[in-house]
């Protein structure tokens, strides 16, 4: 992919290196950590976990890339898909509701399956992406509010943190189905 055709950069080789190169950094920097310093001590698991959820996570974010060349689409594939790796990671190493062992934290899945069931169901379109990523927001708030009827407590931080990604990308994926429609 990085290769020239005409003289010009092949599309997204940039993206490419960006987000792979990015990823391998960030699996790298526990390890570089734990040289240094007793209070990182990572597993052979904890960099497996890592290093497939980096996979997958790249791997979207690559996908985005090959979809659109359009900026704000791109963009907003990575708010989105950095709004997931987080929601995974936190509830993987401590967990948004309680401890990482509180069962409260499984209803951060139904955030994540509206948020991908509604990008297959808009064919990965913008416009589509964009509902998408306002119905992960509106699961987001309904999770705060199931969380809090459960008896768990109010997680309001959170979950504003997390419903802005979620319409961050929403109005970049706006951006990209006006530019679309224009």
């Amino acid at each position: 992919m990085t290769g020239t055709t005409h003289g010009r950069m092949r599309r997204g080789s940039r993206w490419t290196l960006l987000v792979w190169g990015g990823a391998a950094g960030l699996l790298a920097l526990p390890a570089i950590a734990m040289r240094f310093t007793a209070e990182v001590n990572w597993t052979a698991g904890d960099f497996l976990a890592m290093g497939a959820m980096l996979l997958v996570a790249a791997g979207l974010v690559e996908l985005a890339v090959r979809l659109s060349g359009d900026i704000a689409y791109r963009l907003g594939a990575c708010v989105a898909v950095a709004a997931s790796f987080l929601l995974i990671w936190i509830n993987l190493a401590v967990g948004i509701v309680g401890s990482e062992d509180n069962r409260a934290n499984q209803l951060f899945a139904g955030v994540l399956a509206t948020a991908l069931l509604g990008a297959v169901l808009a064919g990965f379109r913008p416009a589509g992406m964009a509902r998408a990523m306002v119905a992960a927001a509106v699961a987001q708030g309904l999770v705060c509010l199931t969380v809090f009827a459960m008896g768990q407590g109010l997680i309001l931080a959170a979950t504003g943190v997390f419903a802005g990604l979620w319409l961050a990308a929403a109005a970049l994926f706006a951006r990209a189905a006006r530019k679309d429609a224009a």
